[in-house]
């Protein structure tokens, strides 16, 4: 479903078409600097922190996200994930029943290349509604999820070109074990928006069971952003 936006597009609806809300991070998370948002019509799930930059995800047919400002020039992005429950394999390259246990996103400061008029304008819309706060213009997207299937990278069915999706793991993926990953930022970019990336502006950790009515039980730690 809506989960592999970024949180910043998801506050504000004409982006994808649905409605998104602000709520209050749970205290170990805001103090982490990450704050939280829900979708319209959606139970959150339980989002917590963990040690060494980490979260926990929990949820029986939810779904939301965190997200936190991280500002700077992309560079790679390091972590390790574990999916303990999640959803069955569903197609994330199409609207509708699309859920997966994990996704972070990256969100840039800079348009796509191709980003067009109608784009553009809808976005606009979508700024004004969300006030002093700045709505990152491109979108990578990172998934633990989807059948395997998929075009690798595919274009969000929410974005309208803003965002572009690579699954990681699919949901056939082992469950209960830690997974190290490692992604250039700057060269997903590149190779999914054809210019030279902009500065990041936004990275958001979201999950998505509300389709198949899934359990989740799933965690990232050790997130950090340094040189290839």
């Amino acid at each position: 479903m809506r989960a592999y936006a970024v949180s910043a597009v998801l506050l504000c609806s004409p982006l994808i078409g649905g409605s998104a809300a602000r709520q209050d991070a749970a205290p170990d998370l805001a103090a982490a600097g990450w704050r939280a948002g829900t979708w319209s019509g959606v139970a959150p799930a339980q989002f917590n922190a963990l040690p060494n930059e980490g979260v926990r995800v929990r949820g029986q047919g939810q779904g939301s996200f965190v997200w936190r400002p991280q500002r700077g020039a992309p560079q790679c992005l390091f972590w390790r994930w574990r999916v303990d429950a999640g959803p069955p394999p569903t197609r994330l390259d199409r609207q509708g029943g699309d859920d997966r246990a994990l996704t972070l996103s990256v969100g840039f400061s800079g348009w796509p290349k191709d980003a067009g008029f109608w784009t553009r304008t809808q976005f606009q819309v979508a700024q004004a509604a969300a006030g002093e706060h700045p709505l990152p213009r491109s979108v990578l997207i990172y998934a633990w999820g989807g059948t395997g299937a998929e075009p690798n990278p595919f274009p969000s069915p929410y974005l309208h070109g803003l965002g572009q999706v690579r699954i990681l793991q699919p949901a056939s993926a082992q469950r209960g074990a830690w997974v190290e990953q490692r992604v250039d930022l700057a060269a997903d970019w590149r190779a999914s928006f054809g210019a030279d990336p902009p500065p990041m502006q936004e990275l958001a950790i979201g999950s998505d069971g509300d389709d198949t009515r899934s359990a989740v039980d799933a965690a990232v730690e050790r997130i950090r952003f340094g040189p290839c």
